[in-house]
């Protein structure tokens, strides 16, 4: 089974990566894990740390010509802009006068500054700051790439977009992966309907002007999961509890629905159960995908769908009061260098973590040792549930 560890500051000298569990024989294409990077850094609303900052994994074990050992991989990936940083946030030496000069004693709300400092014992928040930042997500990223490949190999496709904008809505479409990855790639919000782009791009911008902040809703929607990932005989095996946790574990997420989600809570049971069928020739589905690909904590074969509600970016350049943790004085909160709305990158991150919780449960379920073996108990299992 797959687990990981990412470790580094926003302004530190890199992040960290270690991924164990994913099998010997997959072949690792780092350029499409480039490209996650680079689409993470993307989106029409991000702040001017992504001119300085041009994302790239190296990939230090794990590795040999360009395929997996089963062993541990070890990723980096460096933070440019610790060049500017080089003294303030220099692991090794001795705090001084000259190198704690942005200390930060002003906790922003809705971030962690004050209560982490609370509980680290931290009198510069910038050590908490540093490390709640979503800098840390570019790992995720790259983590969930390596994922996203081998989910291919398994005959598994997924895709993270953006449904909603502040109050800019689109209506959800059922539309292949192959086909929603197309659409979202032909503006730079991540949207599926073209036909709100013009205007989200004009809330953006005059909530940039205003010193606002805006978040929206994520889906992610998963083809090709066989039925029966995950478990009813016990609370903490149930797939869709450990994805809607890694998908809350994503910075600023606040909400999470599975399928129709609270929307069902308004309905009547008739309207919210999927009927099921059966064909000699594709076997078993619904008829309707309201639950979102699970029943009883287990996918059932159909779509897993999922959306995240995101809050709008904490940092505001119209700063809130906040209160000097050393004074005591009521004060305006921080100003970091921030974005207007992340909602894009977090679509990407979100993506990734969906991605890295299916190749989990997977590699829990059936031998992950190896490739081919992990392949070959994949095909005959779906042949099980073909024959059920």
């Amino acid at each position: 089974m797959i687990d990981y560890m990412t470790a580094g500051e926003s302004h530190g000298p890199q992040l960290t990566g270690i991924l164990t569990g994913i099998p010997a024989g997959l072949s690792i294409d780092v350029d499409q894990i480039n490209a996650g990077l680079e689409e993470r850094q993307g989106g029409f609303g991000r702040g001017n740390r992504q001119q300085i900052e041009h994302d790239m994994v190296t990939i230090t074990g794990g590795l040999r010509h360009g395929v997996t050992l089963g062993s541990p991989l070890a990723l980096v990936i460096q933070n440019r802009d610790h060049a500017h940083w080089h003294e303030i946030m220099n692991p090794i030496s001795p705090a001084t006068n000259d190198n704690t000069l942005r200390r930060v004693t002003r906790p922003r709300p809705g971030h962690a500054d004050l209560v982490g400092g609370m509980k680290y014992g931290h009198r510069d928040l910038r050590n908490v700051l540093e490390r709640s930042s979503a800098r840390e997500t570019a790992m995720r990223v790259a983590i969930g790439q390596i994922c996203k490949q081998l989910l291919g190999q398994l005959g598994i496709e997924l895709v993270g977009y953006v449904q909603q904008i502040g109050p800019i809505m689109t209506t959800s479409q059922s539309l292949s992966v192959a086909e929603l990855t197309k659409q979202i790639k032909k503006n730079d919000l991540r949207l599926v309907d073209q036909t709100k782009v013009a205007a989200s791009h004009d809330l953006i911008t005059a909530t940039k002007k205003a010193g606002d902040t805006l978040g929206g809703v994520i889906r992610v929607v998963a083809t090709n999961v066989p039925a029966g990932l995950g478990s009813y005989a016990t609370w903490n095996t149930k797939l869709d509890g450990q994805l809607a946790a890694a998908v809350m574990g994503v910075n600023a997420i606040k909400g999470v629905e599975i399928g129709d989600g609270f929307i069902a809570a308004d309905q009547y049971g008739s309207q919210v159960m999927d009927a099921i069928d059966w064909q000699a020739d594709t076997g078993w589905s619904r008829l309707t995908n309201h639950l979102g690909g699970f029943e009883g904590g287990m996918t059932n074969g159909m779509p897993i769908v999922i959306k995240a509600a995101m809050k709008p970016i904490p940092t505001l350049y119209r700063p809130l009061q906040s209160v000097d943790i050393q004074t005591k004085v009521v004060k305006k909160a921080s100003v970091e260098r921030s974005d207007t709305t992340a909602i894009v990158p977090a679509a990407v991150v979100v993506e990734s973590v969906v991605a890295i919780e299916l190749v989990r449960v997977l590699t829990a379920t059936f031998d992950g040792s190896n490739l081919t073996r992990l392949q070959q108990m994949l095909q005959n299992y779906r042949a099980e549930l073909q024959a059920y």
